[in-house]
């Protein structure tokens, strides 16, 4: 195994066997192999993933695609049925609720329970203990039996463990998410810490903001296989898409991602964004053509050359989202403005189907995929609407965005035919730049008005 690798999975398959009733397990026992009287469910099947040191990766799905047990084989913890899997390193891992820890001892000794298991001695644990029980933050409940613990305390004291054993390899399955905020936030910043000291890390997660955030790659598991190892935004993106897809809409999405993959494998890693059946044309309703190029602001105007290229349809489901335009409050096209002005996005939607409750949505992105701001589709909604009508949904909005490129991501839902769906959806439908202006004081993405001030104060040493 090289060195430059910490984890490598080849061909990882796995099997459960499901019983409809506890006796069938014993009655095939005792039949020697002769009668079956399981069922199998194919958790995984056939997934190769190549982790290298320092890399940190997400792993995202629809509930039951096969994560937890993926990295559980990763960790140890269950074998695999067929494949092989090679790590290379100390792994530390924060697994499901309870998983590591025996509900009858202290949070003291599954401390020491859990570094044991991990190689280190009871003289290194006591080095940590301080470290642990300070990040944990539970008080007295430390030399209490876990099984009195909550779920957010449990996951403090897991995590906190976890974390102090220097690992080179850290595994986290969505248990932070029972946390209170100020903790996983915590949290968070301590796994930058870890990513930024050289460790590998794997992490699971529902939120697709969060692996676009903090994952170098991303890859998509669906029914036990592995569709896509790539970009992590590109793989949000498919993973939204199944995530609104109807059953028999989810199985052609599979299908042409496997296909693609098949024909252009990495593509994704390419940066080559969504594969082609689902990316929007750039010569269709949805890309930009200005109304007027008159503008009196040589800091806003229009580019032809901003496009989004990475424009990506949902299943549509009764509606159709075509053009989409950024305006000046004098009506003038523009996809290059500056902030500290107030424009209006707008977006017409064309409908098929009679709909009820019809709410327009938008969000707003970075280059990175990070969500900044947005507005649900929930809010204002309209009562009804006909088939065969067209509709323009208006956003007004004051820039305080930082120079850089950004996209607008459009949405319409609606009850149809008595089942509250997602109509239509355009992640990235369209793309604009805020220009720079030449101020270096303010930092990060959003401007927020600052006045700083420092004046001289009684006192001193």
């Amino acid at each position: 195994m090289s060195s430059d690798l910490a984890i490598i999975a080849h061909d990882i398959s796995k099997a459960f066997r499901i019983y409809a009733r506890p006796e069938d397990r014993l009655m095939e026992l005792a039949s020697i192999g002769r009668i079956k009287r399981h069922r199998e469910f194919q958790a995984l099947r056939g997934v190769n993933l190549e982790v290298r040191r320092g890399e940190t990766v997400g792993i995202i799905g629809r509930n039951g695609c096969g994560k937890s047990t993926l990295l559980q084989i990763i960790c140890g913890i269950l074998p695999p049925t067929s494949g092989e899997i090679k790590t290379n390193g100390r792994i530390a891992a924060l697994l499901e609720l309870g998983a590591g820890f025996n509900g009858e001892f202290t949070g003291r000794e599954n401390v020491y329970l859990n570094g044991g298991i991990l190689g280190l001695t009871r003289a290194e644990m006591d080095s940590r203990l301080e470290a642990i029980f300070c990040f944990a933050d539970i008080g007295d409940f430390i030399d209490r039996p876990v099984k009195t613990y909550s779920s957010g305390m449990f996951v403090r004291l897991a995590f906190a463990t976890a974390i102090n054993v220097d690992p080179d390899i850290l595994v986290v399955d969505e248990a932070l998410s029972v946390g209170d905020e100020a903790f996983q936030r915590k949290c968070f910043a301590r796994i930058e810490q870890i990513k930024q000291r050289g460790s590998t890390i794997l992490f699971v997660s529902h939120g697709a903001q969060t692996i676009v955030q903090l994952c170098d790659r991303a890859i998509l598991l669906d029914g036990g296989e592995m569709l896509i190892d790539g970009a992590p935004k590109a793989v949000v993106h498919h993973y939204q898409r199944l995530a609104h897809a109807s059953p028999d809409g989810a199985a052609e999405i599979r299908r042409r991602i496997l296909t693609a993959e098949a024909e252009s494998p990495g593509q994704e890693l390419a940066g080559q964004g969504p594969v082609s059946p689902t990316v929007i044309s750039t010569d269709t309703a949805i890309a930009p053509r200005p109304l007027s190029s008159d503008t009196t602001d040589p800091a806003e105007h229009f580019d032809p050359d901003t496009v989004s290229q990475s424009a990506s349809r949902h299943e549509k489901c009764g509606a159709a989202i075509g053009r989409t335009r950024l305006l000046t409050l004098s009506g003038n096209e523009v996809n290059v403005i500056r902030r500290g002005r107030r424009f209006r996005f707008e977006y017409e939607v064309d409908f098929d189907r009679n709909a009820d409750q019809v709410g327009f949505g938008l969000g707003l992105t970075t280059l990175a995929g990070l969500q900044l701001a947005g507005w649900a589709a929930r809010a204002n909604r309209v009562a009804s609407i006909a088939r065969a009508t067209r509709y323009i949904a208006s956003f007004e909005f004051q820039c305080s965005l930082m120079p850089g490129t950004y996209f607008f991501t459009c949405h319409v839902r609606g009850t149809v035919a008595g089942e509250e769906q997602t109509m239509d959806r355009i992640a990235d439908a369209f793309m604009f730049r805020v220009s720079d202006d030449g101020d270096r004081n303010a930092t990060g993405l959003v401007e927020i008005g600052i006045i700083a001030s420092a004046s001289q104060t009684d006192g001193g040493v």
